[in-house]
């Protein structure tokens, strides 16, 4: 199968050597998003719930231009550099997704890029 790449100037670019999303036949993997705005590359102002807002944000810009939408990730992988946020993530996320959500994984790590508090990647599936 080609791998299509997936691109999109409503999400931050790529910065390193990696893609936004892959598109193999019907499966979109995307890459992680930290909580950058895209126009200015620098994370968004504010806090945690502002920075969880913008990676969703930057999601659902990739999944768009993959010709899908959030509800289409079946697999969503959160890293926090605080599990105290998991609640706020669950909160959250509610109003992004709808039922039956997706399969998904938080995890606690030191540290993320630009020193971002959460990342989040995804598998997404088109319905074709």
């Amino acid at each position: 199968m080609k791998k299509e790449v997936i691109s999109t100037s409503e999400a931050p670019q790529a910065i390193g050597t990696y893609s936004q999303a892959i598109k193999v036949g019907s499966t979109v993997y995307l890459s992680g998003q930290i909580p950058l705005v895209p126009k200015k590359m620098e994370l968004v102002e504010g806090d945690m719930q502002a920075q969880i807002n913008q990676v969703f944000t930057n999601l659902q810009s990739v999944c768009k231009a993959a010709g899908g939408t959030l509800d289409d990730i079946s697999k969503l992988n959160i890293f926090l550099t605080d599990l105290t946020y998991f609640p706020l993530i669950n909160e959250i996320m509610a109003q992004y997704f709808s039922e039956p959500f997706p399969a998904r994984a938080a995890v606690g790590v030191a540290s993320l890029p630009k020193g971002a508090q959460v990342e989040m990647d995804a598998i997404m599936t088109l319905v074709e």
